[in-house]
């Protein structure tokens, strides 16, 4: 069992080196991408919305808010994105035995949450060091919200490339359901801004949760969240579950093209 373990932690510690020498290549910012974009995008997003929006909106500060809000959906969105092609763009690699479609999507899975949560702890480094934010109320609540939104944020992720393995139109879509998170996620959106009506309904979506996890744990009491810790972990083990299915389902799709 210990083997089984080491052998499959080598391979896709090796390939996670690999898509990140492949994606960002050895020259210039190289790794350092994958923290960067988020960065600049983020505070793009800052300073946009400083011209166009009151420093706070419902109580909230607009530099945090828009912290959690941007660092959450970007975490969600590229690991959609980045799931949907990644069999095909090593297509290659499956003619060596060891390696497995399964090995392509955990290296990129823990490649996006790894580099978002770093990135996410820079954000917030430099908002706290200009005087933006304060410490966080929970860490361990923030800490938990952002592992729940990578647990549920694959599950989707593997999902959609399931779907994609077997129908090859599908990618075209996957673009677009991305863009569908901004409203439906919860990431600009608190549940308690919401009409008391709709409530209960928006939080049948599993990603508003782990997001107002992170918000409980950066803001604290002071402002009113709505979570629950079971709901998004069962629904995320389904997804996964699912998403899984779907892929050894299309192996043989893949070895034929």
């Amino acid at each position: 069992m210990v083997a089984f373990f080491t052998r499959n932690a080598t391979i896709v510690s090796a390939l996670m080196k690999r898509e990140m020498v492949t994606r960002f290549g050895r020259e210039g910012l190289g790794f350092a991408w994958l923290i960067a974009e988020p960065l600049v995008f983020c505070f793009g997003v800052m300073i946009l919305w400083s011209f166009t929006k009151p420093a706070y909106e419902h109580g909230v500060r607009l530099a945090p808010f828009v912290m959690t809000a941007y660092m959450s959906l970007i975490l969600l969105r590229h690991l959609i994105s980045y799931m949907s092609g990644a069999v095909q763009a090593n297509i290659g690699l499956l003619y060596h035995r060891q390696i497995t479609p399964i090995h392509i999507f955990t290296s990129r899975i823990l490649l996006e949450i790894l580099g978002g949560g770093t990135a996410f702890f820079i954000v917030y480094a430099i908002l706290f060091a200009i005087g933006e934010v304060g410490l966080p109320h929970d860490y361990l609540l923030l800490y938990t919200g952002y592992v729940i939104l990578g647990w549920t944020g694959a599950g989707f992720a593997l999902i959609l490339a399931g779907i994609a393995m077997r129908y090859e139109f599908f990618e075209r879509f996957v673009t677009l359901i991305s863009y569908l998170l901004i409203p439906i996620s919860g990431a600009f959106v608190m549940v308690a801004w919401l009409p008391p009506q709709y409530q209960d309904l928006y939080l049948k979506v599993p990603f508003t949760h782990p997001i107002e996890m992170i918000r409980a744990g950066v803001f604290g009491e002071f402002v009113e969240t709505h979570y629950d810790f079971g709901y998004p972990i069962l629904v995320g083990a389904i997804m996964n579950i699912g998403g899984l299915l779907l892929i050894a389902s299309a192996r043989d799709r893949i070895e034929t093209q």
